[in-house]
């Protein structure tokens, strides 16, 4: 059963509140006194090093996808003080951490196949370095 403060990802994926931790700190820039006084930047961490909720390869791409953003614990932190509101601030954290997981989720792309080029295509490249090393050759001094 979903939890109403539960982050959801994807249909299938849904982040239980006891998996994050919200955090208000003062952030700064405009917006005057109230900077000072109310703390309306969000830290949202994602407890990913004691989380089951993914999948320990989908967990692994989320660290390398977070970056500096993931600490040594499996955990992901965001910071959020894009807005002077609190509840703003916390919507755009969640919405970020739920869209670095869903670009987690994707599997990775399938390897690349070498290929080689074809017999037609190797002949017509012979053939033109011979164009042009003849005509290179006709440039040369003439023997009397």
């Amino acid at each position: 059963m979903a939890g109403q403060n539960d982050l959801r990802i994807t249909d299938r994926v849904t982040i239980p509140d006891a998996d994050l931790e919200e955090q208000f700190i003062r952030a700064g820039g405009p917006g005057g006194q109230n900077v000072n006084k109310v703390s309306t930047a969000v830290q949202l961490r994602f407890l990913g090093g004691q989380s089951t909720v993914l999948h320990p390869e989908a967990h692994r791409r989320l660290l390398r996808l977070a970056g500096q953003r993931a600490t040594k614990g499996g955990d992901v932190l965001i910071e959020a003080s894009r807005f002077r509101s609190q509840e703003r601030n916390r919507e755009d954290a969640r919405e970020r951490l739920a869209e670095l997981i869903r670009e987690a989720l994707k599997p990775p792309p399938p390897p690349r196949r070498k290929t080689r080029p074809t017999k037609g295509s190797v002949e017509r490249r012979l053939k033109a370095k011979k164009g042009r090393s003849q005509t290179k050759r006709m440039r040369g001094s003439v023997d009397d």
